[in-house]
């Protein structure tokens, strides 16, 4: 750290360094208001089946909660925006959708590995504690992000950045260091009237600015729930199968985003970008773990997934689909079974009734 330069200067150019995009601070209770607001939601059961949520809600309450000695808090943003459309897919329903952010490597790792990093660097440069945290800890990054002011929580309720748009990955750092707050992001200003990214919801998913229902959220459904998708919405789902990415591509900020700025640890593979149906409904667990080793779509297993296939199969109106739906009648699995069964009956019912037999 040169003599004449900040701390805060010096964390904010190694952040730089170390591939995060957005880096700001605020203090470790900035974001205290939010966590009351996230319990009365789970109160609510808009989480759905997302019990590790309901779990730990009182460590989400504050970050003091979590760690009574933080002082403050380093809030960082990693690009991952898209070069490609997002909802080019939408158009190619023998192809199945993945959410931008899932087709590169999993951020979590290497979000976590730039955070300690960075963490590092902090304590060699002044000894101090501290703890960093993707988002599979506790911890509120959003309303924390937006109290350190790298971004806003748009209408949607994700992060917004004016040079990033609504592609980035958060990680915090809370630290005992007493370092200087940056001026926050308001809420709601920088979207004024717009109501596009409510408007594109598929499932209507959205009670209003900034509340959602995760029930019925697509990226709820593909990626965190357990069981039959709900019928009022397997239509809705489309060649979705992990993720939805169509309220934050609507976004007019988005305008503003670099795909030159995205972490190249994210750069779509070419096997997730645009994966064939017939392809993924062939997967035994052997090949489902080796095709998405490395990435985050490996946690939800090879029966959410073909379920999602099956789905979106269902959805295609492709008849040559038809055999890799009808391999699944038999699966012992009966989320398996009934998926397939409802995906067929999507078909010309005589088509349909030929190639099962």
């Amino acid at each position: 750290m040169a003599t004449n330069e900040s701390l805060e200067e010096a964390i904010r150019a190694e952040a730089e360094r170390l591939g995060f995009s957005a880096c700001g601070f605020t203090r470790a209770d900035a974001a205290d208001a939010s966590g009351l607001e996230i319990k009365r939601w789970i109160e609510a059961g808009h989480h759905g089946t997302m019990g590790w949520m309901e779990e730990r809600a009182h460590h989400r309450v504050s970050p003091l909660a979590l760690w009574p000695d933080a002082k403050s808090a380093i809030a960082l943003g990693m690009s991952y925006a898209p070069s490609a459309d997002p909802l080019a897919l939408a158009a190619h329903p023998e192809l199945g959708r993945i959410s931008a952010y899932a087709q590169g490597g999993d951020y979590h790792k290497t979000v976590k590995k730039a955070l300690k990093a960075l963490a590092r660097f902090i304590v060699d440069a002044v000894p101090s504690e501290l703890k960093v945290f993707v988002d599979t800890a506790p911890v509120m990054e959003k309303p924390l992000a937006q109290a350190a002011g790298i971004g806003w929580q748009g209408k949607h309720t994700n992060l917004v950045s004016r040079e990033h748009g609504s592609w980035m990955f958060l990680g915090v750092i809370l630290t005992s260091l007493e370092l200087t707050p940056d001026a926050p992001a308001e809420q709601g200003v920088h979207c004024g009237s717009c109501t596009r990214c409510l408007d594109a919801c598929p499932t209507a998913a959205f009670q209003g600015p900034h509340r959602i229902d995760a029930r019925r959220c697509i990226s709820y459904l593909t990626i965190e729930h357990d069981g039959p998708i709900p019928d009022e919405f397997r239509a809705a789902l489309g060649n979705r199968i992990y993720g939805c990415d169509d309220c934050l591509a609507v976004c007019p900020w988005n305008r503003f985003a670099d795909a030159a700025a995205a972490n190249r640890a994210f750069l779509p593979r070419a096997e997730l970008a645009a994966p064939r149906l017939d392809d993924l409904l062939a997967l035994d667990d052997a090949a489902f773990r080796e095709m998405f080793a490395g990435s985050p779509i490996k946690r939800i297993g090879v029966k959410r997934m073909i379920r999602n296939c099956l789905i979106a199969a269902g959805n295609s109106g492709d008849e040559a689909l038809i055999p890799s739906v009808s391999r699944h009648l038999s699966d012992p699995d009966p989320v398996i079974a009934e998926a397939a069964e409802w995906a067929l009956a999507q078909f010309r019912p005589s088509s349909a009734a030929m190639q099962a037999a």
